[in-house]
C-alpha cells in the first residue's frame, strides 16, 4: 500500500484512549507518526516505525496533533449585526423583553430573508474560515433564521455548500421551530403545522438536512409542541436534537431520552431527573458558554453533569444575538472556568463527544478508518487550548487528507457580523 501523507515526530491526541478518566481517554501517543490514504487514516504508530512509502512527508517539530475540532451547536447562517440590542443587554435589559419588542430572533429573520444565498454564503464561509483558524474542521449548521420555506431551504442548502466547496466539513439541522414568526403571530397552531408537514417534508426530500432541532423553553416551544415536530422528523429519518433548559426546565431531558436524541443543548436549568434520563439514554450535554456569558446566567455545573455520567460537549453556538463567537477553543476554556471541567474534559468535549453529538463515529478520533480531519497546533500540551483564555490558532489542519497551511485564513476580506 502506498499512504499518500506521513505526519511524523508528532505529539499525538487521539482522543481514542481507553474508557476510564478523562486523562486516559486522550489516549496521548508521544514520539508518533500517522499516515493518510485518500481521506482516511491508514496506519497510526511509533515515529520509528512509520510508513516510508508516503508521497509527501510533512514533520510536525513535535507539536501536538489533533483530531480536527468539531463545533456541534452553531447558527452560522444568517444576515444582519445586532450589535445595538448587544449594547441593550449589557446595560441591563432582559433578553427575553428585548425579543418582545421585536429584537431577538426576529431581528435577524427579518435580515436573513432579505438577504442572497451568495450573500448568505460569503459571511458563512467567512466565519467558517475563522472557525478552521481555530482548529475547528468539522461544523455543525442550523437553519432556523428563516422561518418560512424559501429561507429555511436556503440556509440548509448555505450549510452543504461550505462543505461541497471544501470550507469545513457540516451537518446540517432543521430549526423551523426556533420562534413563532411575526407574521404568524397570531396563528401559533398554523405555524407548528407549516412546519411539521410543509417544511419538514420539502427538507427531507431535498436531502438538505441531517437532524432536527427544537427551541424547547420559556417563550418558545412547550414540551408537547416539541414533541410533535421531534416524532414527525424521527418519523421521517431525522437525528434529533433540542435547545433546552436555557431560561426555564420544561422537561426536555426527559422528552429527549423517550425519543433517543443525540443531545440536549444550553442546560442552565435541568433537573436532576432529566440528567438521569439523559445519561441512561446516552443523550450528551452541549454546554455553550458564550450564551451563558452574553445573558450574565450562571453556568450548567460540569459536577452534575458528571455525577450523573451525562456525557459533556461543549460548542460555540454561534449566533448574532446571544453568541457572535466563532472561537471553539475559547468557549472550552470557559467551560473550564465557568463550568468546571476539567482541561482533559474540555478537550474532549470538543473533538469525540461533540463528534458523538453529531452522530458521526468516524471525527473527533485518531484511529484507523476515521476521516482525516486533523489540526496541528504550535504546543508541546494539547491542555494549552484550554488553559490559553483564546488565541489558539491551528499551525496546519489537514481537511479529508487534505492538508492546509495556517488553517487558510483567504476569504476574510468580510465582516462576520
Amino acid at each position: 500500500m502506498t499512504h499518500d501523507l506521513v505526519i511524523r515526530n508528532a505529539h499525538v491526541v487521539t482522543c481514542a484512549g481507553p474508557t476510564g478518566s478523562a486523562k486516559e481517554r486522550l489516549g496521548i501517543v508521544s514520539d508518533a507518526a500517522l499516515a493518510i490514504s485518500g481521506d482516511r487514516i491508514a496506519w497510526i504508530g511509533a515515529d520509528a516505525d512509520r510508513p516510508r512509502d508516503a508521497a509527501r512527508e510533512i514533520d510536525a517539530g513535535r507539536r501536538v496533533v489533533m483530531p480536527g475540532l468539531v463545533d456541534a451547536h452553531t447558527h452560522l447562517v444568517f444576515a444582519g449585526s445586532r450589535i445595538d440590542e448587544f449594547a441593550r443587554k449589557m446595560a441591563g435589559e432582559d433578553y427575553r423583553a428585548i425579543a418582545a419588542s421585536g429584537g431577538g430572533i426576529a431581528a435577524s429573520v427579518r435580515a436573513t430573508r432579505a438577504a442572497s444565498e451568495d450573500e448568505l454564503f460569503a459571511r458563512a464561509k467567512a466565519r467558517a474560515l475563522a472557525m478552521r483558524a481555530c482548529g475547528t474542521t468539522t461544523v455543525e449548521v442550523k437553519s432556523g433564521y428563516g422561518l418560512d420555506l424559501a429561507t429555511e431551504t436556503r440556509l440548509l442548502a448555505v450549510g452543504r455548500r461550505l462543505a461541497r466547496e471544501g470550507v469545513v466539513s457540516t451537518t446540517t439541522t432543521f430549526l423551523g421551530a426556533h420562534a413563532i414568526p411575526p407574521e404568524r403571530a397570531g396563528d401559533r397552531e398554523g405555524y407548528l403545522h407549516d412546519v411539521i408537514d410543509v417544511m419538514l417534508p420539502a427538507v427531507v426530500e431535498a436531502k438538505l438536512a441531517d437532524a432536527c432541532d427544537v427551541y424547547l423553553d420559556e417563550n418558545a416551544f412547550s414540551r408537547d409542541e416539541a414533541a410533535r415536530v421531534l416524532s414527525a422528523a424521527k418519523a421521517r429519518g431525522l437525528l434529533l436534537k433540542a435547545h433546552i433548559g436555557q431560561f426555564r426546565d420544561l422537561g426536555g431531558g426527559e422528552l429527549l431520552a423517550e425519543l433517543g436524541a443525540l443531545s440536549g443543548d444550553h442546560l442552565e436549568d435541568v433537573s436532576d431527573a432529566g440528567l438521569r434520563a439523559m445519561a441512561a439514554a446516552g443523550v450528551r450535554a452541549v454546554l455553550l458558554p458564550g450564551a451563558w456569558r452574553t445573558l450574565r446566567q450562571k453556568a450548567p455545573d460540569a459536577a452534575r453533569l458528571r455525577a450523573h455520567g451525562v456525557p459533556i460537549v461543549v460548542a460555540t453556538d454561534c449566533n448574532p444575538g446571544t453568541s457572535a463567537c466563532v472561537d471553539l477553543p475559547l468557549c472550552a476554556a470557559l467551560a473550564v472556568r465557568d463550568a468546571g471541567l476539567t482541561l482533559e474534559e474540555a478537550l474532549l468535549a470538543i473533538t469525540v463527544e461533540a463528534a458523538g453529538a453529531l452522530g458521526l463515529a468516524d471525527r473527533g478520533r485518531i484511529v484507523v478508518g476515521a476521516r482525516a480531519d486533523l489540526a496541528c497546533y504550535d504546543e508541546a500540551d494539547p491542555r494549552a487550548l484550554g488553559y490559553a483564555l483564546g488565541g489558539s490558532r491551528a499551525r496546519w489542519i489537514a481537511l479529508g487528507g487534505r492538508v492546509i497551511e495556517d488553517a487558510d485564513r483567504t476569504g476574510h476580506d468580510r465582516a462576520l457580523w
